[in-house]
C-alpha cells in the first residue's frame, strides 16, 4: 500500500450556513467496522513493458556487473596493446598514442567505479502489503444527500481501478468523510482524524501555501508517519 497524494480543492458546500442544518442521514451510519479484511487483487490497467526491461529486471545483478566486466577487459586491452606496440612503457605527451592510451584508461576505471557503485547501492524494493487496521466509513452527519453520493462515488472508482485502500476527505478544518481502512485503536475502534490537527501540519500547510498536491514517496520519513496517524500502519 502506497502513501496516496493530499489535494487542496474548492467544494460547493458551506457548513456554516445560516439556515438550520437537515438532520442526519439514516441510511450512513457513522463507524462500519469488519474483524478481518479481504481484498482482491488489483486487477486494473498494467503499464506494458518491453523485452529490454524485462530482461533487465530478472538479469538485475549481471547487469549491474557489466559496467566492471567491460571496464576490466578494456583496461587489460590497453595495456595490451602498449606491450605489443613497441612504445615505451613511460607516457609521453607528445605522442598521440599515449594521449589515446591515458583516454582510455581513465574511460575504463570509470566504468569499473560505476559498476561498483551499482553493486553497493540498491533500490529498496517495496511490494504491495495487506493494510493493518480495520474498516470504517465514518460520515459527516449533516452532508446532503447528493454530496455523500459523490463521495461514495468517488471511493468506489477509486477502490475498483487502482490500490487506494484509504480515503479522507477534509473542508474547513472538518472531517467530512473517512472511508477504508483505517489504524486501529486498543478497543478495535478506526483511529478517528483530528482535522484541526492535520490542517496545522507541515503537510496541508505546504498544500495550503502552494495550491499543488503533494505525494509522499515514502511515509515513513517525516513528516508522513507523524502527521497522518490514521493510516494503516504498514502503510509505506
Amino acid at each position: 500500500m502506497e502513501a496516496g497524494r493530499i489535494l487542496h480543492i474548492g467544494m460547493p458546500w458551506t457548513p456554516g450556513c445560516p439556515h438550520p442544518l437537515p438532520p442526519p442521514l439514516p441510511k450512513f451510519p457513522r463507524f462500519i467496522r469488519a474483524s478481518s479484511i479481504q481484498r482482491e487483487s488489483y486487477k486494473g490497467p498494467k503499464p506494458s513493458r518491453g523485452w529490454i526491461a524485462d530482461w533487465v529486471s530478472k538479469n538485475d545483478d549481471a547487469v549491474r556487473s557489466l559496467p566492471i566486466y567491460v571496464g576490466g577487459a578494456s583496461l587489460l586491452a590497453v595495456l595490451f596493446n602498449r606491450a605489443v606496440s613497441g612504445i615505451a612503457p613511460v607516457a609521453d605527451a607528445s605522442s598521440s598514442q599515449s594521449r589515446a592510451d591515458l583516454l582510455t584508461l581513465g574511460l575504463a576505471v570509470t566504468n569499473i567505479l560505476t559498476g561498483l557503485v551499482w553493486l553497493s547501492i540498491r533500490p529498496k524494493s517495496i511490494t504491495p502489503v495487506d493494510p493493518q487496521g480495520v474498516e470504517c466509513q465514518v460520515i459527516y452527519c449533516h452532508l446532503p444527500e447528493s454530496v455523500v453520493s459523490e463521495i461514495f462515488w468517488a471511493w468506489e472508482s477509486l477502490s475498483a481501478v487502482t490500490c487506494c485502500r484509504s480515503l479522507v476527505i477534509v473542508y474547513n478544518c472538518q472531517c467530512i468523510a473517512q472511508i477504508g481502512v483505517a489504524a486501529k485503536l486498543r478497543n478495535d475502534e478506526p483511529f478517528a482524524v483530528d482535522a484541526a490537527k492535520l490542517m496545522q501540519g507541515s503537510l496541508c500547510q505546504g498544500v495550503l501555501k502552494s495550491g499543488a498536491q503533494s505525494y509522499l514517496a515514502n511515509l515513513s520519513l517525516y513528516p508522513g508517519r507523524s502527521e497522518l496517524p490514521f493510516l494503516p500502519s504498514n502503510t509505506q
